[in-house]
């Protein structure tokens, strides 16, 4: 079955003459049928748990562009509300939790085991998605990485600088670690579920793992995702994991061996030539074209990506974009960097 699916083999270390592509957010208001999809399941949550809606949106990109992959159309605080935590959006401003902040909010969450029973139509979108799919597409299920999903349900919403997660881990270690613990059991059965639904690759995005430093990153960004890879490759023998500790840094060094996944994504702000000199000699790497570029487009967008695909051209690299594409982004430049990749 990964004879034809371009994705699998650079995960397993294939280095291919031209890389697969997807994107960060491939399903997204820049694309207008997005939007169209967006306005009949009438709010982004029942988006999210509406299987044929949520599929269709998946789908829509590869419709579109082709890519590799199709990422299952879900969102990262579908977990804190499947562990109890009221979840609403905000027009305009984002994501708003109830918070954990003493013990009795913690002692009010559901335990890991009740989490299928929120999450049960996300299962079912990747069951439709694993039919309905070409079979050149890979499909990749995703949950936050424990820090990242912490801060949002510490904070009750996102912040510059993740400070209310960074508080309590240093006013209430324990409380911090207990809630940290029950996100990465969480996790390890939404992606079990996830895979077991038919997804062929998994990945963990810690958006916020820049803001942990030193020992912190370590303990709290690097530990989680190892715990997270082992049950998961223990459970699915060769089941691929991304990991995504944005913003990481020096931290992408090594990441891949401390961890155990099969790729390490990477974002724009580090130079894809360091990338390959220190991450990639571990194994695969995604990325890292900035989105910005999927604004501007031009000759400045044919030429970062072609800067890239040559850095990383000596090992297995799955190409992407440092972040995920944003609302502005006009789908004409998508379709040029695609060309660009694919020697157009």
């Amino acid at each position: 079955m990964a004879e034809n699916k371009k994705l699998l083999r650079a995960l397993a270390g294939e280095v291919l003459d031209t890389p697969p592509i997807w994107m960060m957010r491939q399903a997204g208001r820049y694309l207008p049928e997005y939007r169209a999809t967006r306005e009949q399941a009438g709010d982004f949550l029942s988006l999210c748990y509406t299987p044929d809606l949520a599929a269709e949106v998946t789908l829509q990109p590869i419709r579109r562009y082709g890519f590799d992959a199709a990422i299952l159309f879900a969102d990262i605080l579908l977990v804190p509300q499947a562990l109890g935590a009221d979840l609403w959006f905000v027009t305009g401003e984002g994501p708003r939790l109830s918070t954990i902040t003493q013990q009795s909010d913690f002692d009010a969450l559901k335990p890991v085991d009740a989490i299928h029973e929120t999450l049960s139509p996300v299962y079912e979108t990747v069951r439709i998605l694993s039919c309905e799919l070409p079979s050149e597409t890979t499909l990749i299920g995703f949950a936050g990485a424990p820090w990242t999903v912490a801060t949002y349900m510490i904070a009750g919403r996102g912040t510059p600088d993740q400070g209310p997660a960074h508080a309590l881990r240093e006013a209430n270690t324990a409380l911090f670690e207990a809630l940290l613990d029950r996100i990465t059991a969480a996790t390890i059965e939404y992606l079990s579920a996830q895979i077991e639904a038919g997804a062929e690759v998994v990945k963990i995005f810690d958006s916020w793992a820049g803001s942990l430093k030193g020992e912190a990153f370590t303990k709290y960004a690097v530990e989680p995702c190892r715990i997270i890879t082992r049950a998961l490759k223990e459970r699915h023998p060769g089941i691929p994991v991304i990991g995504f500790p944005r913003e990481a840094g020096e931290g992408y060094v090594g990441f891949a061996k401390a961890t155990g996944v099969d790729c390490v994504a990477l974002d724009n702000s580090v130079a894809p030539e360091w990338a390959a000199q220190h991450v990639q000699v571990d194994g695969c790497v995604q990325g890292n074209l900035a989105s910005s570029h999927m604004v501007t487009g031009g000759q400045a967008l044919v030429d970062e990506t072609r800067r890239i695909l040559r850095a990383f051209s000596k090992g297995p690299h799955i190409f992407n974009l440092g972040h995920g594409i944003t609302p502005d982004a006009d789908p004409e430049n998508v379709q040029l960097m695609i060309d660009t990749v694919r020697g157009g």
